[in-house]
């Protein structure tokens, strides 16, 4: 399955000044400021719906009959406790925002099914930047790790993920940081695939198609170990390698 062809592309809008990029899709924005970027302007708005703590918040934003998630970007590891948000600047095409916006508006381009893309907002110092990244909330859906929490997923719905996985592969999208948090499944049974930081597109190469898999399988065993219930077992991970194989 993918996503509805009747969505509209994405129309660019790009504002770029010494001090401050600001991109978005003049389809979902009609009114642009970086106040977008701001979760206390969404506060004021009484648009927070809700937010998911990573290495900082991510806020779940309700506008104009819209859906959003806003993340700044953080630094993980030891570098993160000494430098909390911000990036070494070479340039706006090289910045983590930049490229995950882009690879978004690709994907949306391919109708792969992957939130769409709705704004960057990317502040430039002299030798560094920090960056936003606005893009739509798939509604009405939960990650595998929570259903799995609470009950299994069909042998069916394990071989759709695998071929959505596939699907994506097919169009050389790479996934850097494919686990089972980021797979969600809506109530219309869509697979989707979130969080595409660090992913680029690539040659189609079955080395790092194969490394995707393993990062996954890794998951899910660092899930079944670490959980007291999760509804998960190695013949699972057979049905999604079926629908995988079966794709292509």
């Amino acid at each position: 399955m993918k996503p509805s062809a009747n969505l509209k592309p994405c129309q660019l809008v790009v504002i770029d000044s010494s001090s401050y990029y600001f991109a978005y899709d003049a389809n979902k924005i009609d009114q642009p400021s970086v106040d977008i970027f701001n979760s206390k302007y969404w506060q004021s708005q009484q648009a927070i719906v809700g937010t998911a703590q990573g290495r900082g918040t991510t806020y779940f934003i309700d506008y104009q009959q819209q859906a959003w998630v806003l993340k700044h970007y953080y630094r993980g590891g030891l570098i993160g406790k000494l430098i909390k948000d911000k990036y070494i600047y070479l340039g706006i095409e090289k910045t983590r925002a930049k490229r995950e916006f882009d690879l978004l508006v690709t994907m949306q381009a391919l109708q792969l099914p992957c939130p769409a893309p709705i704004a960057i907002g990317i502040k430039k110092h002299a030798l560094t930047y920090q960056a936003d990244l606005i893009t739509e909330r798939i509604q009405h859906s939960q990650d595998v790790v929570g259903i799995l929490k609470k009950q299994t997923i069909s042998a069916e719905q394990w071989q759709l993920i695998g071929k959505t996985i596939q699907d994506f592969h097919q169009h050389g999208i790479y996934h850097d940081d494919l686990n089972c948090h980021n797979i969600l499944l809506d109530n219309q049974n869509q697979v989707w695939l979130i969080d595409f930081d660090r992913g680029e597109q690539k040659p189609i190469d079955k080395g790092w198609q194969q490394d995707n898999l393993d990062r996954l399988l890794r998951s899910f065993r660092k899930e079944k170990t670490r959980l007291s219930e999760f509804y998960w077992q190695e013949s699972d991970w057979q049905s999604l390698l079926s629908g995988y194989h079966s794709a292509t």
